[in-house]
């Protein structure tokens, strides 16, 4: 091969390893293969390697991920390098529209030479022309090809994983880390699913809002969830993240509240590469998404989940100043139009007055005013008295309950004797038609039969037994105490779903427990039947 002695060469050389080639072919081995050729193409005193560019698990298809590409190219601009080495052109490309610009357009302009030590074997400045040959171009194709079958495998590979539960995401959300012993597998972070449940707690039995969260999480000097990742460790990155300086803000708290995997679901596929070529993400419809129930460790129960979700679609505004809504916050609405209550104040007296009303068409609704301390005087009342009926029920049903649980287990004990006795059944009725004793269509008969009560047996033993459970843990009307000391904003959130003001000042509370007349009816219902028998 010639030698240029001519010209002074600045080389750099440029080395890529996608994470899909593993370590067959590590940045160190391509650096040491390009160390041991580079000589070969240089009188000794020609040229000088003045940087090496090393994109390392980063894929060819583009360009613009490619930091050290894109920092070689602003060398050769700047004049610090005149002369790129690679291994072969599939290091460099995997694109051949990409391929093609730079060897074309971008090599000559800037007056650059480009070595390619493997087959397709390319030296720009000994034969210029090569780049225009067509072994230059079959074989951009076939790395493009290469590259876009990768890009199918991969996926399939990640939707089947999805399916099983699987967790792909680069990084395990807050609360949780990745098992050391597989990957794909998510176990409980203690320290910060510490975290998770304090905001939970806070949220539901305290009522604290959103922010006000966010504000003692802050005075307490806990690291928000970027800043969690970033110290232990972790190269995380996240757009919004240099923003908050590792504080937390109220979006962050709100979309902990709300997102299933704290109860063990796990919801993956929410974005998608456009293609093998263009890396931007897009948003995937919800109806596409990937949920995997039980797929995690539940860091909070299903029930205090769903509890925390019910409870933020309720609009509860935090007044200016304040650190908690009001109690009756996103509660009260108007009982004719709907409408949530606007509160407002004259002189000493706060008021809740309809919305509507006030702020929109009053020929729509009547305005449906309530002063604030008759309105907490008499839903305070409403839960004092229903607090003591749901005591008094839950003793008078205690009796019927017994009763309806005593009759449950004694079907079951019955039914599966019956059954045991049909297994007995159809084995000597076997037996018989072996010996001849029954004939064929009478066997057929007999068989189909008992075998049709066994299944009908099997299936109320199910349903027995489902009742049972459900039975079992079915939740307390009420959280324990039979006597309502003050109203809270949390009591509130935990026993009512909506209070509703007529006009005069009337009110309808909506519960969001268990009603304790209905538990004391079905209760004696249970009970009476028991007593009477089946008709």
């Amino acid at each position: 091969m010639a030698k240029d002695a001519q010209r002074r060469w600045r080389v750099g050389k440029y080395i890529r390893l996608s994470r899909e080639d593993g370590t067959s072919e590590s940045v160190v081995n391509q650096e040491k293969i390009l160390d041991d050729e580079i000589p070969c193409f240089f009188e000794p005193d020609s040229y000088e390697v003045v940087d090496a560019y090393i994109d390392d698990g980063t894929s060819g298809t583009t360009d613009a991920e490619r930091l050290e590409f894109q920092r070689m190219t602003r060398d050769v601009k700047a004049g610090r390098i005149n002369c790129i080495v690679v291994k072969n052109l599939s290091r460099a490309f995997r694109n051949s529209a990409n391929q093609g610009r730079f060897l074309e357009e971008f090599i000559p302009l800037y007056r650059t030479r480009f070595i390619s030590l493997y087959q397709p074997r390319l030296d720009t400045y000994l034969d210029p022309e090569v780049v225009h040959s067509l072994e230059v171009g079959v074989t951009g194709f076939l790395n493009e090809q290469y590259a876009y079958k990768t890009s199918v495998d991969v996926r399939r590979t990640f939707r089947c994983k999805r399916e099983k539960g699987e967790f792909i995401g680069a990084f395990a959300p807050y609360g949780y880390a990745k098992d050391p012993r597989d990957k794909n597998r998510l176990v409980i972070d203690e320290e910060a699913a510490a975290v998770v449940r304090d905001v939970f707690r806070w949220f539901l039995r305290d009522g604290m809002s959103k922010r006000a969260i966010a504000l003692r999480l802050n005075e307490l000097a806990v690291p928000n969830p970027t800043a969690y990742k970033r110290a232990g460790g972790l190269r995380y990155r996240n757009p919004n993240g240099a923003k908050s300086d590792g504080l937390w803000c109220a979006r962050t708290v709100g979309a902990m509240l709300t997102d299933p995997i704290y109860a063990g679901v796990m919801r993956q596929g929410r974005q998608k590469v456009v293609s093998y070529k263009l890396h931007k993400r897009l948003a995937v419809p919800e109806s596409e998404w990937v949920t995997v129930e039980g797929a995690a460790p539940a860091v909070v129960s299903r029930e205090e989940f769903e509890r925390a979700r019910e409870l933020l679609s309720r609009r509860a505004r935090t007044a200016p100043g304040a650190r908690a809504p009001h109690p009756f916050s996103g509660l009260l609405r108007c009982a004719d139009c709907g409408a949530a209550m606007r509160r407002g104040s004259a002189g000493k007296y706060v008021y809740y007055a309809c919305r509507t009303h006030d702020e929109r068409d009053r020929s729509r609704c009547a305005r449906h005013t309530i002063r604030g301390d008759a309105l907490e005087s008499a839903v305070l009342a409403s839960l004092r008295l229903l607090a003591s009926f749901a005591g008094a029920a839950a003793r008078a049903g205690g009796e019927a309950e017994s009763a309806d649980a005593s009759r449950r287990w004694a079907l079951l004990r019955d039914g599966a004797r019956e059954l045991e006795r049909l297994r007995e059944r159809r084995d000597e009725l076997y037996e018989d038609w072996k010996r001849g004793d029954v004939e064929r269509g009478q066997y057929r008969r007999l068989d189909e039969a008992y075998r049709l009560r066994a299944e009908r047996l099997e299936a109320a033993a199910r349903r027995l037994d489902a009742e049972e459970r459900a039975a079992r843990e079915a939740p307390s009307p009420l959280p324990g105490e039979e006597t309502v000391p003050e109203l809270s904003r949390a009591l509130l959130r935990c026993l009512v779903r909506a209070v509703r003001v007529r006009e005069g000042g009337a009110i309808e509370i909506e519960l969001a427990c268990a009603d304790p007349f209905a538990s004391a009816l079905n209760g004696a219902c249970a009970k009476r039947k028991a007593a009477v028998g089946p008709t």
